[in-house]
C-alpha cells in the first residue's frame, strides 16, 4: 500500500526562498536534519566554489576549500547568531580560507608539450582550437579589466548559474534589486573591453 503523504510532511522549508529558506534549513539542521543540510549544500556550493575561485585558487583548490567550510559550518552550527545571513557568514569564510591556502604554487599545472602532443583531441580541427584559444584569451584579458566588484558579481550571477540573486546580493551587501542593473552595466563595460582586445568574434 503507498504510503499517504500530507501537506504536514512536507518539509518546513518548502515554498521559502532567499534568507528565509536558508534560516529554516538551519534551524533544522540543528535539530539533525540531514535533508535540510543537503539543500544548503546543493543550493549553496556553487556560489562558494566560485567565490573560492575568484580568490585564484584552481578548481582542486576551490573544492578542497568549500569542503573545508562546509565542515566549519557544521562544527560551529550551533554558534551562527543569524541563520538569516548565513550567505554572508559562508562566503566571508571562504574568503578567507581560500586566501590562507592559495599560493603561487597552486594554479591549475599546465601540461608539457610532449605529453600533450601524445593526447588525442577531442576540440576539433587545430584552426577551431586555435580560435577557441584566441577567443577566450581576448575574453580573459577584457574580464581582467573589470572593477573586483564586477569581477565579484559576474562570476557569481553568471558564471555560477544557479546562484540565486537573493544569495549574490546577500553576499555582495547589495540591494536585491541593484543585482541586475548592476551586471548589465558590467556586461557592457566587458563587452566594450573585449572590442578593444579585437572584437568579439
Amino acid at each position: 500500500m503507498d504510503e499517504l503523504h500530507t501537506a504536514d510532511d512536507r518539509p518546513p522549508w518548502d515554498g521559502l526562498e532567499g534568507t528565509e529558506r536558508h534560516a529554516v534549513c538551519v534551524a533544522a539542521a540543528r535539530e539533525g536534519n540531514r535533508h535540510a543540510l543537503d539543500v544548503l549544500v546543493t543550493e549553496l556550493t556553487p556560489l562558494l566554489w566560485h567565490v573560492a575561485r575568484g580568490q585564484g585558487l584552481d578548481k582542486s583548490a576551490a573544492e578542497d576549500v568549500v569542503q573545508t567550510v562546509w565542515l566549519a559550518f557544521l562544527k560551529n552550527i550551533e554558534n551562527i547568531n543569524e541563520p538569516k545571513a548565513l550567505v554572508g557568514y559562508l562566503v566571508v569564510t571562504t574568503r578567507r580560507e581560500a586566501r590562507r591556502t592559495w599560493t603561487p604554487n597552486k594554479r591549475e599545472t599546465h601540461l608539457s608539450d610532449e605529453y600533450a602532443e601524445q593526447l588525442e583531441s577531442d576540440t576539433g580541427l587545430p584552426e577551431d582550437v586555435t580560435l577557441m584559444d584566441d577567443r577566450d584569451r581576448r575574453l580573459w584579458l577584457a574580464f581582467g579589466r573589470l572593477t573586483t566588484r564586477c569581477q565579484e558579481l559576474l562570476r557569481l550571477t553568471v558564471l555560477a548559474g544557479r546562484a540565486e540573486y537573493r544569495a549574490v546580493a546577500e553576499a555582495l551587501a547589495m540591494p536585491h534589486g541593484s543585482i541586475g542593473p548592476t551586471r548589465g552595466r558590467c556586461l557592457t563595460l566587458l563587452r566594450n573591453y573585449l572590442e578593444t582586445e579585437g572584437g568579439s568574434r
